[in-house]
């Protein structure tokens, strides 16, 4: 499945701000990866679905440079990034949330938020967390809370405010709704969509395909290592084949 000429054209014109080519890692005598192609222009919401198992996680570990990279290219702003480590490339500009949150339990919501800052020098940070505090209003609510004692859904706002206070050009989400209650699933995808009007770039690996692929523009489905189709985000929403295998759905209206 392929874009509509006009939409694929307008995305053109946008600066490319990650591209991910021929990707293939290995671990543990596993080929988890086997020559994907990804792209996030500027200002994209871009989704990637699939079933436990096919190589979502270690795509986006790949990218920020947890895990090594056996062939292919990963290029961030235009420049490689595969002799980076991960700390360079946050302090690049690629932000993540990982999988289960990995707040810092026995640190206040005011001191995760500054962790997440680590690596600037402006004078903004305060300014920043009270940015934070108006997009995720539950956490000033509990500012002086440890981050261990939070709900789940708590700490998964305070994972992602953490990653925004680095300022990312590319933020990317592993699994946001992961574990957490349908209410505050949708509580996490509306903050999700929010930032994204807000003009922050995201890729955004999720289980969830409905609502990662209502918030998003483009999707990419991923199967046994590799991207089995790709296309904007409502047209996967309308093809048989994705509402079959991941809308419990027997095909399209």
């Amino acid at each position: 499945m392929n874009e509509p000429k006009q939409a694929a054209a307008a995305r053109d014109q946008r600066p490319m701000m990650l591209a991910v080519k021929g990707l293939k890692v290995a671990y543990g005598g596993i080929q988890a990866v086997k020559g994907v192609d990804i792209d996030v222009r500027q200002g994209e919401l871009v989704a990637l679905i699939g079933a436990n198992g096919a190589g979502k996680t270690t795509t986006l570990k790949a990218i920020t440079g947890v895990l090594p990279v056996n062939d292919g290219s990963i290029h961030f702003l235009g420049e490689p990034t595969r002799s980076l480590g991960s700390y360079q490339l946050v302090a690049r500009g690629l932000a993540m949330v990982p999988e289960g949150r990995g707040v810092f339990a026995r640190m206040t919501i005011v001191e995760n938020l500054q962790m997440g800052a680590y690596s600037r020098k402006d004078p903004e940070v305060d300014l920043d967390i009270e940015k934070m505090f108006g997009i995720f209003p539950r956490l000033k609510e509990r500012a002086s809370q440890l981050a261990g004692t939070l709900s789940g859904g708590e700490q998964q706002m305070l994972a992602m405010a953490r990653a925004l206070m680095s300022r990312p050009k590319v933020l990317l989400l592993d699994e946001p709704s992961m574990g957490l209650s349908p209410i505050m699933v949708e509580k996490i995808f509306e903050v999700i969509r929010d930032v994204a009007s807000r003009g922050v770039t995201m890729l955004l690996v999720e289980q969830n395909a409905k609502l990662a692929l209502e918030a998003a523009d483009r999707g990419y489905v991923m199967e046994s290592g590799l991207i089995t189709m790709s296309a904007e985000a409502k047209g996967l929403l309308r093809d048989p084949r994705v509402r079959a295998a991941y809308l419990g759905e027997e095909g399209a209206p």
